[in-house]
């Protein structure tokens, strides 16, 4: 997988900016919930993201064993 650091920098700042906001509040009902919606798979994305960064940086010490123990 190519990791697309452009991409994700043009997506912050299009939250940033306030563009997101603005696009929203002029979209159709429609829209709005595909806005939302794809919100929400970024707030999933982040989560996901942090698990594996911290699965990335402890594995194989005790605290990443600390982790995976109450991870279950």
């Amino acid at each position: 997988m190519i990791l697309d650091e452009k991409y994700i920098d043009e997506l912050i700042e299009y939250l940033r900016s306030g563009n997101l906001a603005e696009d929203f509040e002029y979209s159709t009902e429609e829209r709005r919930y595909e806005i939302l919606d794809f919100l929400e798979k970024l707030m999933e994305l982040g989560e996901v993201a942090d698990e594996a960064a911290t699965k990335i940086i402890f594995k194989n010490t005790q605290l990443g064993a600390f982790f995976e123990n109450n991870q279950k």
